[in-house]
């Protein structure tokens, strides 16, 4: 079992012999597929005259602020527009698959933040109301288990649902970590634009989960979740993780040979 996190963003950059390379996999694997797409929620969301905001927490990690305006927007695009432009291309190419959201079948259920503590424009902490931003809570994986029975590639976009039912943006790294954890996944692989975790100039090649956990205070903006991602999908049963490059011939044969990527386990 193998669970694949992409970008939305990567999608476009990806190495064109991708889709193949998850077509082949898939002969002999069951293949998941969790994705991203926060720049083209962010577009969209100032295009149609909804400024998206941002926010900072204590800890340094950014993410986007999201009101029921927002949510709207991002589960529109999220599971609308980015997950049925996977889809599709995976269907190109003789690939099974179908797109879902994290709502469907309730796979992710969240708790609603209540609260969020943030750092203002001065670096001061301060409390706002948490939005529709959500905590996975827990993961239901029968419908994705009855897709794999069927010879079905799912393809879930991280929209969850809270316990008033509210659709609540939850990250997709995490969104992953948590999927694969739930589904006991032999390997958690984060696609990004870069080929993994690279500290002063250098890529590192592997690390223990406790590594990764005391060294994520050092990371920046965007590789410190997929990092941590990769800690709570090791946490949930996944026995390995690798952040690799999606822009390298057959991108997830590389990763899973462990080829000029990050590797992180038990």
């Amino acid at each position: 079992m193998i669970v694949i996190k992409i970008g939305g963003s990567v999608v476009d950059g990806l190495h064109p012999s991708t889709i193949q390379d998850i077509k082949n996999l898939s002969l002999s694997n069951n293949v998941v597929i969790v994705h991203g797409g926060g720049k083209e929620v962010t577009n969209i969301g100032n295009r149609m005259g909804k400024e998206q905001k941002f926010i900072v927490s204590p800890g340094g990690v950014r993410s986007r602020y999201t009101d029921k305006e927002t949510a709207e927007i991002y589960t529109m695009v999220m599971s609308g527009k980015i997950n049925k432009s996977i889809v599709r291309m995976l269907l190109q190419h003789g690939v099974n698959a179908v797109g879902i959201s994290g709502i469907d079948g309730s796979i992710l259920n969240a708790e609603r933040k209540k609260k969020l503590v943030i750092l203002n424009e001065k670096g001061r902490k301060m409390v706002i109301d948490g939005g529709y931003t959500g905590k996975i809570c827990n993961v239901n994986v029968e419908l994705i288990n009855a897709l794999l029975i069927k010879k079905f590639i799912p393809v879930i976009s991280p929209i969850a649902l809270s316990e008033d039912y509210d659709f609540l943006n939850v990250d997709g790294d995490r969104a992953a970590a948590y999927i694969a954890g739930g589904l006991k996944a032999d390997k958690a692989i984060f696609i990004t634009n870069v080929n993994g975790l690279i500290l002063d100039d250098v890529l590192v090649k592997e690390m223990t989960s406790e590594q990764a956990k005391n060294i994520l205070p050092k990371i920046g903006f965007g590789m410190e979740k997929k990092v941590l991602a990769c800690t709570e999908a090791l946490n949930m049963g996944v026995s390995e993780a690798i952040i690799a490059s999606g822009q390298v011939e057959n991108p997830i044969s590389s990763a899973i040979d462990h080829t000029n990527c990050t590797v992180i386990s038990k």
